[in-house]
């Protein structure tokens, strides 16, 4: 700017020099030009030196900028070096990897073909083998397990009739009357009371008001609470009071239990009915627990697994031909403990394998077939002993018993089910008819759970509606009607019900 000021002033300061000299006359004349020059030389290198200085100025900010750029340059340049080079270094990796993989697919198939070819051989070499065996035998393979079969059956059949034999043997060598003794001294040791199952339980009501409130609008209580629990509220004319119907002894106790809470703290709707029914079921698990555990303590019978504990409390709520299966168990581990210690046997042994013989009654879906296989197999994984486990499996003829506490299980299982009113075929029949119902529907694909209801009369189905659909629901309620008719014999007519529910849950915090 001062170069321009400069550049500008010269012009003007050569003109009024001019007007001067003009103006003063030649008197002054020379005095002025001397002066005027004297001024425009000063100014001249006044404004040459800032000229410079500006000039340096602008290089040195040039040659600044310059450097920074020259560095940000260097750095990016670098830096995209670098990445290049990890680039190229995981391309490298890439491409090695690939030809080991295709070295082991090339390495692979070989060993494929390899392998084919030799089981091509293999079998080759078999068939050959088996044709010239066939051969020289005279018969094919069929014939030769058949007589295989048969050979082993004749020297199985003569082993077991040895058994047996020795068996006869040795129990002819104890007196009648000392068995008889055992027996009767058995029998008096361990007194218990008759068991009878009922398949209904009554529920008392504070007051007939209560009815309507458990029914709810439109019945969707009490149809919340039977389709939960899995059992038919009977509410009919009877002053206060409610009759739970079902074939389930654990069914009905949760049902007992869930609607005396809901009665006690008067709430009830189909939220808190969940609520209650869910930490029922918790409780009676607990329950089946504390159970086990005790029958295992008043026997004296200690070690046992936690799951068979459980497995051992769940009997109290089964029945078999009306008798409760965890009181039959305990006594028949009483009986057998008692016969074992006047025969001078393990009496540990006795009352354990005694305790668990039923215990495959009780469970449903950890095996199939005699409930003493599944118990056997059930024992085999709580760790049990090979004697126990073939005491329980044993203790129908299922298996061979291999130990005289083997017979004395099955004896005192038989005392235990024979006393006088131990038992009743009617109800059993009853329950195994409802039971069958139920595993009908449960075989179909897409169920969830299933119950049966009023006395057999009705089965209801509950589905998963993601997989059933409305159209698949009436199909499934007619294909388990028609496997009822051909599969079951029953009274009267059983009323199918396939439920299939959409229930969407949120929450307003």
């Amino acid at each position: 700017m001062l170069t321009i000021i400069l550049v500008i002033a010269l012009p003007v300061t050569g003109f009024l020099g001019y007007a001067l000299r003009a103006y003063f006359g030649k008197i002054k004349l020379n005095s002025a030009e001397a002066r005027s020059h004297r001024i425009i030389q000063d100014a001249l290198k006044e404004a040459e030196n800032k000229r410079k200085e500006l000039l340096l100025e602008a290089k040195d900010q040039l040659l600044k900028e310059k450097n920074v750029l020259e560095k940000e340059t260097r750095e990016r340049r670098q830096e995209l070096q670098s990445i290049e080079k990890r680039l190229i270094q995981k391309e490298e990796t890439i491409d090695a990897r690939i030809d080991d993989i295709q070295k082991q697919e090339k390495i692979l198939a070989l060993r494929d073909q390899e392998t084919k070819e030799r089981e091509d051989e293999l079998k080759k070499e078999f068939e050959k083998h088996r044709q010239e065996l066939e051969k020289i035998a005279g018969m094919n393979s069929d014939e030769a397990k058949e007589l295989l079969m048969k050979k082993v059956e004749n020297e199985t059949r003569f082993d077991i009739a040895r058994l047996i034999n020795k068996i006869e043997e040795e129990a002819k060598r104890t007196a009648d009357k000392k068995a008889k003794e055992i027996i009767v001294s058995s029998l008096q040791r361990n007194a218990s009371e008759y068991t009878s199952e009922n398949t209904v339980t009554t529920v008392s009501l504070p007051s007939d008001e209560m009815k309507g409130r458990i029914i709810g609008r439109e019945g969707r209580n009490i149809r919340t609470l039977e389709n939960l629990t899995g059992v038919d509220m009977i509410i009919d004319d009877t002053p206060e009071v409610v009759v739970i119907s079902g074939f389930d002894p654990v069914r009905r106790e949760i049902a007992r239990l869930s609607l005396e809470r809901l009665i006690q703290n008067g709430r009830i709707h189909p939220a808190r009915i969940e609520e209650v029914v869910e930490k029922i079921t918790k409780e009676i698990e607990e329950t089946m627990l504390e159970e086990g555990e005790k029958a295992a303590y008043n026997l004296g019978i200690p070690g046992l697994h936690k799951d068979a504990l459980y497995n051992i409390g769940k009997l109290k709520f089964r029945t078999s031909y009306g008798q409760d299966v965890l009181a039959h168990s305990i006594e028949v581990a009483n009986l057998a403990g008692i016969m074992a210690g006047e025969l001078g046997l393990d009496v540990q042994l006795a009352k354990r394998a005694g305790l668990l013989h039923d215990i495959g009654k009780g469970s449903i879906v950890e095996g199939e077939g005699a409930h003493a296989i599944v118990g056997a197999e059930m024992a085999k994984k709580f760790g049990e002993s090979d004697k126990c486990i073939n005491i329980i499996a044993s203790h129908h003829n299922d298996r061979e018993q291999e130990s005289f506490e083997a017979v004395l299980v099955q004896v005192a299982d038989a005392i235990s089910a024979s006393r006088p009113g131990a038992r009743r075929e009617s109800l059993d029949t009853y329950i195994k008819r409802l039971e069958n119902l139920e595993k009908i529907a449960s075989d179909f694909k897409g169920v969830e759970k299933t119950f049966a209801i009023q006395a057999g009369r009705e089965l209801r189905v509950m589905v998963d509606n993601a997989i059933v659909s409305d159209e698949k629901a009436e199909v499934m309620a007619r294909d388990i009607a028609q496997r009822i008719e051909s599969e079951l014999k029953y009274p009267g007519i059983v009323r199918v019900t396939v439920i299939r529910e959409t229930r969407i849950i949120d929450y307003a915090r």
